[in-house]
């Protein structure tokens, strides 16, 4: 069998695996695995991946998770661009230190939002005012840095071309726009730079893989989302508590 991913497009690493994928044109096979059913925690899946976590590549036998990582290994093993991915020692470090930057500084941080105002009420919990106001603070934050350190005056993060750090950083900063919260208008460089990544992955694919989050507030207003089952929702308020 090929190369098959497992991903849940609400999640942002998935997004940014699967729109990595179709971009490059990598042959794959989708299984979809939607969170919010719990369908990551069922058996069949922990005998997948026993982090229980998308995305997941399965490549025969190979099994890998986190998406930075299944990222370097696309790009190694279907020899893409070079731009994504740069075989210069220098421009591929500045990925490397993007990669390590995102992990304390953006993952996580852009999505307590959604969080608040979408996963929450879905559940009857509530996330408390303060919370979602250090948040923001947090969020400015890490764009100020995001803005001055990695993006200065060049096209995109670590030089004049797209690399895999473009595609992980915007696919973050896509949770708060899913909830109408607009992250860029103090920042009109990386709103620049948003618009240069969303034209280079093409008007089409950001679409499709961005259809799911960007109507999530809408479905949750119609109460069309699924109410996670008891086990889920045991696990997504713990979450919830662990929001600073």
């Amino acid at each position: 069998m090929g190369l098959e991913l497992y991903v849940d497009l609400l999640s942002q690493p998935c997004r940014a695996v699967y729109i990595f994928a179709k971009k490059n044109g990598i042959p794959f096979q989708l299984h979809t695995v939607e969170l919010l059913k719990g369908q990551h925690m069922t058996q069949e899946f922990s005998n997948i991946s026993v982090l229980q976590k998308v995305p997941v590549l399965k490549d025969g036998d190979f099994v890998l998770t986190e998406s930075s990582a299944i990222l370097i290994y696309l790009s190694s093993k279907y020899k893409v661009a070079d731009h994504w991915y740069p075989a210069d020692p220098q421009t591929r470090a500045r990925v490397h230190e993007y990669l390590g930057w995102h992990s304390d500084n953006i993952r996580g941080t852009f999505g307590v939002l959604l969080w608040a105002l979408v996963v929450g009420p879905l559940m009857g919990a509530r996330v408390p005012d303060e919370k979602v106001e250090r948040n923001e603070a947090q969020m400015n934050q890490a764009l100020q840095w995001l803005q001055d350190k990695f993006l200065g005056d060049k096209a995109f993060l670590t030089g004049q071309q797209v690399t895999l750090a473009d595609l992980m950083a915007l696919e973050e900063l896509m949770q708060p726009a899913a909830v109408g919260f607009d992250l860029f208008k103090r920042h009109p460089r990386l709103a620049a730079w948003r618009g240069r990544v969303e034209a280079f992955v093409g008007a089409e694919l950001w679409q499709e893989a961005h259809g799911d989050i960007l109507t999530i507030q809408d479905k949750a207003g119609k109460k069309a989302l699924p109410v996670p089952a008891p086990e889920v929702k045991q696990r997504l308020l713990v979450r919830l508590t662990k929001i600073p």
